[in-house]
């Protein structure tokens, strides 16, 4: 218990699914928790049940919400010590995803998970070179390390986001500033039930059909859960992490292995 006791925290993406395990996690480690999401209403669900100190409705490509945000949470709480850009997209796509991908579509994704995190780490950058350092975790995937030809530009973002968490961590070393990324596997998110659905449908199969060779790649044999990345994000954030900068921490239940 109170891992990150005394810290200021700032999750993006956070009104359900991961960046609300993430979120959830650091308050019950003792973070001073503030959540935003481009869905305010559910955010406000979210925020209230896991006791976050403030929450904002937030699109990660418009900077000056992140500067009015960060600002926000500086003049509530003092400070920002860790920073987790959680928020993504990805679009669902069959077996000529690759070839037939509109440019649109690319575009989106590009800036909402590579220039969304851009955008963060900056803001956090300009806060923590004045209080001393701090942490910034950037989720990336384990799609930045694999081809994913039917999924080719959340792929290539995710590589976006595992290069860019590089450069920061060297920019922000000198300030005591951290910078990680987490390399999440197959956790049974909406997002994949919607990928077993869609090539279900195009290729005439059954959705365990399509389920099944997911679950096999997974050596360890089972889906991972939410909280097993949320507990990666808690040890980055936390002062356990404290000479720990630049490093991808892949969390797949080993399919990196094969």
């Amino acid at each position: 218990m109170n891992r990150v006791a005394g810290k200021v925290a700032l999750v993006t993406g956070a009104a359900q699914g991961l960046g609300k395990a993430i979120a959830a996690t650091l308050a019950q480690e003792g973070a001073r928790v503030y959540v935003t999401d481009i869905n305010a209403a559910l955010l406000a669900e979210t925020a209230k049940a896991i006791g976050a100190a403030g929450h904002f409705e937030h699109d990660v490509i418009q900077e000056e919400q992140w500067r009015a945000h960060v600002a926000a949470v500086v003049r509530k709480a003092g400070q920002l010590d860790v920073l987790v850009n959680n928020a993504g997209i990805a679009q669902l796509a069959g077996p000529n995803a690759l070839e037939d991908v509109p440019l649109a579509t690319w575009r989106k994704i590009i800036a909402v998970n590579c220039e969304g995190t851009l955008l963060g780490c900056q803001s956090a950058l300009r806060e923590m070179k004045h209080t001393g350092g701090g942490s910034i975790v950037n989720l990336s995937s384990i799609a930045a390390l694999m081809p994913t030809p039917t999924i080719a530009a959340y792929g290539f973002s995710k590589a976006g986001v595992r290069h860019l968490t590089l450069s920061v961590a060297q920019h922000g070393a000198p300030f005591k500033i951290r910078c990680n990324s987490v390399h999440p596997g197959m956790i049974r998110t909406p997002m994949l039930l919607g990928l077993h659905h869609l090539h279900a449908e195009q290729w005439g199969t059954g959705e365990r059909a399509e389920a099944d060779p997911f679950l096999a790649a997974i050596p360890m044999g089972e889906y991972q859960s939410e909280q097993d990345i949320a507990n990666g994000v808690l040890f980055l954030a936390s002062d356990e992490a404290r000479f720990i900068t630049g490093t991808q921490l892949v969390i797949d239940g080993g399919m990196m292995l094969r």
